[in-house]
């Protein structure tokens, strides 16, 4: 059997921008995504922790260590500049590998810098 997991969490980033006419997305910090383990054009989803928005989109960089966290296209209607969300990637993994199994889990600050990587066990 498969189980659906979380594979990868951002936790707290404030949303620093919104573009409403772009085609689609969540724009990252390369290191985020990278630290996080989350590809480019990876799908995610995002849960609001001001609004309780939560909803699905694909992740792409955005410039390295510049803290950039956008929400693009029609996910600009589900948060605002300031917005704290968090940012997760799934998996489907097989049973016998849930128990060495684990996350990959990155805490932010208030500029999207993260100040350490934990794991949800």
């Amino acid at each position: 059997m498969l189980r659906w997991m979380c594979k990868s969490k951002i936790h707290r980033l404030t949303i620093t921008g919104s573009e409403l006419g772009y085609e689609g997305s969540v724009s990252v910090d390369r290191d985020l995504l990278e630290a996080a383990d989350i590809a480019p054009y990876e799908m995610v989803q995002i849960y609001n922790l001001h609004n309780g928005a939560r909803f699905e989109t694909y992740a792409i960089p955005a410039p390295k260590s510049s803290g950039e966290v956008c929400l693009n296209g029609a996910a600009a209607r589900l948060g605002m500049i300031g917005d704290k969300i968090i940012l997760v990637a799934t998996a489907f993994v097989e049973d016998k590998d849930i128990a060495s199994f684990v996350p990959r889990v990155i805490f932010v600050d208030e500029k999207n810098r993260p100040v350490k990587k934990g794991v949800s066990k």
